[in-house]
């Protein structure tokens, strides 16, 4: 098994001892998630399905997530003006331990969580993903609403199956780029429309069971490249990459698999410029930060250290054939983050 395996054989994610059949990576979901066959309890598991949709402008987050234990449902707007602003806010649910029934697939069913301050959906519709929500007191009283599109025709994504070293651990993901975004969220006698020459939405689909403590670097973005549709997705720190890592370009449809990618952070600080270099020297781009979204939470048991940092990426990316893209000014995000929960 070399690096970067591709699986491609319809299959079950779990073996009857809970662990995972065939580590590496696939252009769709065909290993199936079967929740029920997970030999973990109940608390450990990790399931959430998270939407970023990105302007040039603004940017609207949305994540239904049940993490066992808790569950974590919030909304962020974010704006990169003249004076970069973001807010987020999150509705926090003891022990849901399935009780959200997440769907088994990313391909179809509706991910939903109702209460009295925050109604969201997520729901597959043909070719189509449609994000609806109703966020009551969102910030400062006001209420927030979305309903935004996302066309989703027929293309590669990046799956990926990864092991942990511990016994029946394991990480399921999928990151879908490349949907062109329409529709609008509105706040504040405010109206952000997404425009789909120019807009995208990414999902990033995960179900599994994590260890304890974890720090992991994400990074992804879109553009529109004279009518192309470009995307990337870039990251490691989640569990055993052995098989394969989920570093990937898009490029009209069709995902073309890199190597290994560093995050070169600046020591002074996550809001200096960053550098992405490749080891294949496929991805080799110059990050400037406008807006680090920052969160520590620190319960004891569950602390987390968030720095997601938007900003504007510009660089080379080189497809399968050799193919060499230049990209200028694309507004992405690129994050390090460490839980313990």
């Amino acid at each position: 098994m070399g690096r970067n395996h591709e699986v491609t054989t319809p299959q079950l994610l779990l073996d009857e001892a809970g662990e995972l059949r065939e580590g590496g990576w696939s252009r769709s979901p065909v290993q199936r998630y079967v929740r029920s066959m997970i030999k973990a309890p109940a608390w450990r598991i990790k399931e959430w399905d998270y939407y970023l949709v990105l302007s040039d402008s603004f940017a609207g987050a949305f994540t239904i997530s049940d993490n066992g234990y808790i569950g974590l449902q919030s909304v962020s707007l974010l704006t990169f003006g003249d004076a970069p602003a973001e807010h987020t806010a999150t509705v926090l649910n003891a022990f849901p331990m399935g009780k959200l029934k997440l769907p088994a697939s990313s391909a179809a069913g509706v991910t939903a969580y109702a209460d009295k301050r925050l109604q969201m959906s997520f729901s597959v519709e043909g070719d189509t993903r449609r994000i609806r929500c109703s966020f009551a007191d969102f910030c400062d009283g006001k209420p927030l609403t979305a309903d935004i599109t996302l066309a989703q025709p027929a293309m590669d994504s990046l799956v990926i199956a990864t092991p942990w070293e511990k016994k029946r651990h394991f990480y399921y993901n999928q990151k879908i780029n490349c949907m062109r975004a329409s529709g609008f969220i509105e706040f504040d006698g405010m109206r952000y429309e997404f425009d789909p020459a120019t807009d995208f939405g990414t999902l990033d689909w995960g179900r599994g069971v994590w260890t304890y403590d974890n720090t992991w670097f994400w990074g992804s973005g879109n553009a529109d490249l004279d009518g192309h549709a470009f995307g990337f997705n870039i990251g490691y720190g989640f569990g055993d990459t052995t098989a394969a890592s989920e570093n990937v370009i898009f490029y009209d449809g069709v995902a073309h698999k890199l190597d290994d990618v560093s995050f070169n952070i600046p020591a002074s600080g996550y809001t200096d410029p960053w550098t992405f270099t490749s080891s294949d020297g496929r991805f080799e781009m110059d990050f400037v930060p406008v807006l680090d979204r920052a969160a520590n939470l620190d319960y004891k048991l569950i602390v987390s250290d968030q720095h997601q940092v938007f900003g504007r990426m510009s660089g080379t990316a080189i497809l399968d054939d050799g193919t060499e893209l230049r990209i200028k000014d694309v507004m992405c995000f690129a994050e390090k983050v460490h839980n313990r929960y």
